[in-house]
């Protein structure tokens, strides 16, 4: 049987860890309740803080971190996978790193991605990020892992805009791709939907989104729209602007068969540059 009931948690996360490792720990409660084999949660679960200071107070090593020792135990106990999609955490250097877990039912770590393309910019409506004075980027290497969904492939929120990523996570043999977000508004309008449909689309393989969504308490705003797409590029699932659990079902035999229409992975040629 190739089908298989998975959840999606879309957040509002805070200030303070402890408060979003209790929402968390629900989430993976109610996700197991609901018959889900496997939970799906945002970027930056146990933090969300724009105020670098205070964050910096509040991030922990992995090994000490409030909140991945209280999924790890919510998942053990209710028996279910978790793709814990990043929290903050202190990196070997000055900087903290953006990473992403798999977590199986035992509470094991299974897998960890630590997020590629920081986030740079300043947008037309006068908000400016700069992810790179506050993280360290994680190592251009694919993480692809064996789950109750399939192989997964783990990217997180500003990879999505890098399709080169997606084409090698396909290339390593990922069935589905976890791509936890804390979009903002004005990126989530304009471009959310159509990326996430055409990476599913050009990998030819399901693209799991959850998302972070609504007004948080460090004065930021995020899109929210938890999504999950097909290998056709059809929405399954897409949750609006606030937070709370979601629940669909992914059949990989969909793969196959749209890999059996178009070819692409079969079709796909190195292009050499050509310098004039």
């Amino acid at each position: 049987m190739t089908s298989v009931r998975i959840a999606l948690y879309q957040a509002q996360s805070g200030i303070d860890p402890a408060a979003n490792a209790a929402r968390l720990v629900t989430a993976v409660r109610e996700a197991a309740a609901g018959g889900a084999a496997m939970l799906f949660t945002p970027e930056m679960s146990g933090l969300l803080d724009r105020d670098r200071e205070r964050a910096r107070a509040a991030v922990r090593g992995e090994e000490n971190d409030v909140v991945l020792a209280a999924v790890r135990d919510a998942a053990r106990a209710a028996g279910i996978w978790v793709h814990l999609g990043s929290l903050a955490l202190t990196g070997s250097g000055d900087k903290l790193v953006n990473r992403g877990f798999v977590i199986d039912d035992l509470g094991a770590i299974r897998a960890r991605y630590d997020k590629i393309h920081l986030f740079d910019v300043d947008l037309p409506t006068g908000e400016s990020w700069r992810e790179s004075a506050m993280y360290e980027a994680g190592q251009k290497a694919i993480v692809v892992a064996g789950t109750p969904v399939g192989r997964l492939g783990l990217a997180i929120c500003y990879d999505l805009r890098f399709p080169a990523l997606f084409e090698r996570l396909s290339e390593a043999g990922a069935e589905v791709i976890a791509l936890p977000a804390a979009f903002t508004v004005p990126t989530g309008e304009a471009h959310w939907q159509v990326l996430l449909r055409a990476r599913a689309i050009e990998a030819e393989l399901f693209v799991v989104a959850a998302a972070q969504a609504g007004h948080h308490e460090d004065g930021r705003d995020t899109y929210g729209h938890s999504l999950i797409a097909d290998p056709w590029g059809m929405v399954l699932l897409e949750m609006g602007s606030e937070p709370g659990l979601a629940f669909a079902q992914i059949d990989l035999d969909a793969i196959a068969e749209v890999r059996g229409r178009i070819p692409v992975m079969d079709h796909r040629k190195a292009i050499a540059s050509v310098a004039n």
